[in-house]
Parts: structure tokens; C-alpha cells; sequence
């Protein structure tokens, strides 16, 4: 995803010449070509990330569209009064690109994970949050970025996570059907969608087909669309690589709570604690019940199959 995203604004530069990189001492090696085709429209500030805010604010409001690359945590979490009052406040069209989402970094420690993130940007008006699940997703992401009128938060995992739409002609802005499915839809967003896709595929093997929905963007979040395509549904699980009592989870509960739908929930993310245990990835996921097995044991376990 990562990749795609940053060719995605490297191929805009050809016709714009607004277009400014600003990073935070990430991403080495990923802007190479962009240095070498757009030597004055690439910056890295260095680990100095509340300065780095702001610039990126100044060459905003001078005219540039300004895109600020870091790990999350050091992108939101670090300078979080500057992205609040610099870019969010004046409504400046800055577009963050966080990497490393959830839990991508394990093992590297609470420092490097984003599992508070979502929490935090609801807490910020004016800000577009997007969470791809896939490559086409994020090319979609970076499409709506070079548009918007608004500051954007667009959250990464790395790079690898396979393609999982077979068409790219979406509004990534409202909630989207991945697979067709009856009784049962799961929603996601974000990098766990290689554990939902492997949930789908043993499930689909015990002749169990649930409805595959990503939910890119979460803030602000549609839920008109989204209760529309939930229509007829039974159970809805939803599942994602955040804390759950802070992230996308607790915003569908909250509608929940209010709108009364016909269907019974079941929200799934990492527990609201920090994380001690040294594991990568794959076995964090295990750890936390979000992976394949868990996400087919809680289907199966609503459906009481």
C-alpha cells in the first residue's frame, strides 16, 4: 500500500507543480526517485516532528499541497497540538501519511504502535481519516488527497498486502462490498483485511458466506450508506488492529446505541491496556483474538454454527 500511494502522488507531479514531501527522517529509500525527478519539492526536517508540523502548515498556506510523511506515533501522537491547532483549526489541505498502523512494527514496543490513533483523531474536527485495506484502495486515497479542500489522515501499514478489489471505479468515501454474502456481514478496515480474507476463505469452506464490507473512511463516516448496505442483515461483526474501545468499533457502537437496527453487533480490536508481550505481527494478532481463527470463531459463534 505504501508504495502505490507514494507513486500515485510521484505520477500527479507531472502535471502539478504544487506538490511538497516534507519527511520526518522516514521513509528512506521510498522518495529516492521523487528526490531525483523533484529536487525542490522534497524536504527531510530530521527528528524535530512539532517543526516539521508547522512548516508543512507555512507551505500550505503559501500554496503548495503539502504531503507529511512519518510513523504514526511520531506523526499524530508527537505534535498533536500543532496538527490540531497549525493544520486541523485553519483547515489547511495538509495530508498526513502515517506508517506503520496497529500493530505493523511488532516487535519494536509500545513507541512504535499506532493503536490509538483513531481515538485521537476524532477528537479533531475538520480532519478526513482514511484507512485503506489494500493497494487500490490506497492508489484511491492519495486521488482523493490531491483533491481535498481539507486535512487529511491517511494510515499505512508498509508494504506487500495484496490486492483485494478487482475493480478501482469506487467512491472510496462511503463503505464498500468486497464479497456478497447473507445473514452475516464483517467489517474492517486497514491492514487486518489479510486475516479477514483468510477468515472469508475457511468460512466459505464450511459453506458459511458472510458479507465482506471496508469501511475506508472512517471519519467522517457514512453512516447512512453504511446502514443501507447492512440492510437484511442478521449479525455484524466488526473487526480492527485498534484499540477497541477508542477506534471505528466505538464510533459503529455509538450509531448502534442510537439508530437500533434489526441486527446484533460484535466489535473486535485489541484490548484497552498497553502491550508488554514481544511478538510480531502475525502472533500480536493471535494474541489479541483478531486473527483468521478468532475472526471465524466469533462468526461461527454468532451464528451458533
Amino acid at each position: 500500500m505504501r508504495n502505490t500511494f507514494i507513486n500515485t502522488i510521484i505520477n500527479a507531479c507531472k502535471i502539478r507543480g504544487d506538490i511538497f514531501i516534507i519527511s520526518g527522517d522516514a521513509g528512506l529509500g521510498v522518495f529516492d526517485e521523487f528526490k531525483i525527478l523533484y529536487p525542490d519539492r522534497f524536504l527531510n526536517l530530521g527528528v524535530a516532528e512539532q517543526n516539521m508540523t508547522s512548516f508543512s502548515a507555512g507551505l500550505s498556506m503559501a500554496g503548495f499541497k503539502v504531503y507529511l510523511y512519518n510513523i504514526v506515533t511520531f506523526l499524530l501522537y508527537r505534535c498533536y497540538e500543532q496538527v490540531r491547532n497549525d493544520i486541523c483549526y485553519q483547515v489547511l489541505p495538509v495530508t498526513l501519511v502515517g506508517i506503520g498502523s496497529g500493530i505493523t512494527y511488532a516487535p519494536q514496543g509500545m513507541t512504535h504502535y499506532s493503536v490509538e490513533d483513531i481515538g485521537l483523531a476524532q477528537t479533531l474536527p475538520n480532519l478526513t481519516v482514511i484507512s485503506p485495506i489494500d493497494p487500490v484502495e490506497a492508489e484511491l486515497a492519495a486521488e482523493y488527497s490531491l483533491n481535498a479542500k481539507e486535512p487529511v489522515y491517511i494510515r499505512l501499514a508498509k508494504r506487500g498486502e495484496p490486492a483485494i478489489h478487482s475493480r478501482k471505479d469506487f467512491d472510496i468515501t462511503v463503505p464498500q462490498v468486497v464479497r456478497e454474502g447473507s445473514d452475516i456481514a464483517i467489517l474492517f478496515h486497514g491492514s487486518i483485511s489479510n486475516d479477514v480474507m483468510d477468515a472469508y476463505n475457511k468460512l466459505s469452506k464450511e459453506n458459511i458466506s458472510p458479507m465482506l464490507v471496508s469501511v475506508p473512511v472512517i471519519q467522517p463516516l457514512n453512516k447512512e450508506c453504511l446502514f443501507a448496505v447492512l440492510k437484511g442483515m442478521k449479525y455484524v461483526v466488526f473487526v480492527e488492529e485498534h484499540f477497541e474501545n477508542t477506534g471505528l468499533g466505538s464510533i459503529l457502537m455509538r450509531f448502534y446505541c442510537e439508530c437500533k437496527p434489526s441486527w446484533k453487533i460484535k466489535t473486535m480490536g485489541i484490548p484497552y491496556r498497553f502491550i508488554h508481550e514481544i511478538k510480531d505481527t502475525v502472533n500480536m494478532r493471535r494474541l489479541f483474538g483478531i486473527s483468521s481463527e478468532g475472526i471465524v470463531k466469533v462468526v461461527k459463534d454468532m451464528l451458533e454454527v
